[in-house]
């Protein structure tokens, strides 16, 4: 499984003196964006392809405070993948020296054309790439449904 090493800064930190809530965004997008670059998936190639990944929702779940000076690790496994590959679910572990499990975050994300700005099917190279990340126990094909589970527009408040 791919992980990524962060040393917690001073700015990563809230006035609880703990890792703040969007410092856990920002290592998930890290640690996702530094698998892809590290297996040719780039910003500059995904440019090149017109296509964009964007994040519709992230959902947190806390176990243990983080605190500076203790580094950790961040995990990333694909969750679930629709059948054109337009959406893709991934999960990030956190995790302390030790190896205890910190934090989760499952995450829903799709692809953009980065010209239409409109959802887009990945092309083969995509569908490679993904095929070749570690898997959650629990993978699965994502279904409409699995897209929309957290949708709700304020006309339904």
């Amino acid at each position: 499984m791919y992980t990524k090493q962060f040393e917690i800064r001073w700015s990563d930190v809230d006035a609880n003196l703990h890792l703040r809530n969007s410092a856990y965004i920002d290592y998930m997008s890290h640690t996702r964006m530094s698998y892809f670059n590290e297996k040719g998936f780039g910003q500059k190639r995904l440019y090149k392809m017109h296509l964009g990944p964007v994040a519709l929702y992230e959902h947190m779940y806390y176990f243990k405070e983080v605190f500076p000076g203790k580094p950790i690790q961040v995990s990333i496994q694909l969750n679930g993948i629709s059948e054109k590959g337009t959406f893709f679910s991934f999960v990030h572990n956190f995790y302390n020296r030790e190896g205890k499990n910190l934090a989760r975050c499952e995450m829903l994300g799709a692809w953009i054309d980065l010209e239409t700005r409109k959802l887009a099917d990945p092309p083969q190279d995509i569908w490679n790439f993904l095929d070749g990340i570690d898997k959650t126990e629990d993978f699965k094909i994502l279904t409409k449904e699995d897209t929309r589970k957290f949708q709700q527009h304020p006309k339904d408040l």
